[in-house]
């Protein structure tokens, strides 16, 4: 596993640097903590939740993007993060990725890390080159679920605000989710995730809860889906019932599915058939105004 990702890695790095955009910097520029330490609801001293900053040369669209790599709410998958950074570096873009409590931690304490991000990077607005009403999520897996939350509940009053940085808004933007896990109900729902997250003998009022496809409304942010049809981790369905509840709510949404291809893409370079997904992100972000023209 710790092989593939490196190689992951390396591809994803070489692609990048064949791109030769002025914007890209090629490198990460700070680390920021999320809170200050303890963070609420810490078990030890060493859950120390942050976000690790990536800014272009330039950024025309002053868009920002919050990355949450997956990992099943038990570890946080290298390559849905920094390989996905520099993707938006390189299109210039600002990215955060979010390095979140996982296991043994539980809800609310990933929901509480992931609110959080969005309100520390707002707060920073001026200061990274974006505007505090482009700032969007980027979810793969786990991280997609936990960025569906931040899409449909950001305004759920988890714990009371304990500084000035908790009461800014956490609604994104828009929001992008890679293969994402959505249901904590049974059915179709990714068990390692919902054990992880809600312990196994969670009730089915709290299932329900963390379930995202039950809490789409009409003020839900814009969405880009994609998934490939044959996950064997996370069932297809995932993204299917994330999409109709959009389209139930009447919420700006487009998604992709592609036949093949295994759970954990990425970025699917090389990948026959799902390769082309990150070209229809560009082209969604870009007729939103969130991304300019590649050249």
């Amino acid at each position: 596993m710790n092989a593939r990702y490196s190689r992951t890695i390396r591809r994803l790095l070489r692609t990048v640097a064949c791109i030769g955009l002025s914007s890209f910097t090629a490198a990460q520029q700070s680390t920021l903590p999320l809170w200050p330490a303890p963070a609420p609801l810490s078990q030890s001293s060493t859950d120390q939740p942050s976000l690790d900053v990536y800014l272009p040369a330039a950024n025309p669209s002053a868009t920002g993007i919050v990355v949450i790599p997956g990992g099943g709410y038990h570890y946080l998958a290298a390559p849905e993060g920094q390989p996905v950074a520099l993707w938006l570096q390189a299109h210039g873009i600002a990215a955060f990725v979010l390095h979140y409590r996982v296991a043994p931690n539980h809800y609310p304490a990933e929901m509480l890390d992931g609110l959080r991000a969005l309100r520390l990077v707002r707060s920073n607005a001026a200061r990274f080159g974006i505007d505090q009403n482009r700032l969007g999520v980027w979810g793969f897996s786990a991280g997609g679920h936990l960025a569906s939350y931040l899409l449909t509940q950001y305004r759920q009053p988890l714990l009371p605000a304990r500084d000035d940085i908790d009461s800014i808004d956490a609604r994104p933007s828009f929001g992008i989710l890679a293969y994402p896990v959505i249901s904590m109900r049974p059915g179709f729902l990714h068990q390692g995730s919902h054990d992880s997250l809600l312990g196994p003998t969670a009730t089915p009022e709290l299932e329900t809860q963390l379930s995202s496809d039950l809490h789409v409304t009409s003020d839900t942010p814009p969405v880009f889906l994609f998934a490939t049809t044959d996950d064997g981790v996370v069932p297809v369905q995932n993204s299917l019932t994330f999409y109709q509840a959009c389209i139930d709510h009447h919420v700006s949404v487009e998604m992709h599915l592609f036949e093949h291809g295994p759970h954990g893409v990425v970025l699917a370079q090389n990948l026959a058939g799902s390769s082309a997904w990150p070209g229809l992100l560009a082209t969604w972000m870009t007729r939103h105004g969130w991304m300019q023209p590649h050249p």
